[in-house]
């Protein structure tokens, strides 16, 4: 195997962990709102964060989080949960943990940050080989280099 193939699939691995790592997390966090707390209570607990509309945006970001966070782990649509996830994210510091500083402990925004980070640098790269979204990828992918291959030659 040469170095750039082995570099590839250590590539490739790292997304899938980074996908599964972050989508149990995003899917578990989406399941307590959704499952165990219910949609009631996660509306009140937004309203009590200052959330705006939360009776729309708690729901929502619940829905999110547990849909989101299965997508990632499927590797199916990773880009645009990616960036719906780094959204939510986003919102969650500035909303609600910005204030209270880095860490976690004191209700600060390191986790939040360290979920949107991860959640953008899927987004940016792709869900990698070993996902849903690579099984149609490489035909379009090859589809198109014909493509421009018959398009240089004509």
């Amino acid at each position: 195997m040469s170095s750039h193939a082995a570099r590839s699939t250590t590539s490739h691995l790292g997304l899938l962990i980074a996908r599964l790592v972050l989508g149990v997390i995003f899917l578990l966090h989406g399941y307590q709102k959704v499952v165990q707390w219910g949609f009631p209570a996660v509306t009140e607990s937004f309203a009590g964060m200052g959330a705006p509309m939360p009776e729309i945006t708690g729901p929502v970001v619940a829905v999110l989080e547990l849909v989101g966070g299965a997508l990632l782990i499927l590797g199916l649509l990773t880009r645009v949960a990616g960036v719906l996830l780094a959204i939510d994210m986003v919102g969650a510091v500035v909303l609600v943990h910005a204030q209270n500083g880095v860490f976690v402990d004191a209700g600060g925004w390191e986790l939040v940050g360290a979920l949107g980070a991860g959640a953008i640098a899927l987004a940016a790269a792709g869900p990698g080989r070993f996902a849903l979204d690579a099984l149609g990828g490489g035909s379009r992918r090859r589809r198109s280099a014909v493509r421009s291959s018959a398009t240089a030659e004509a």
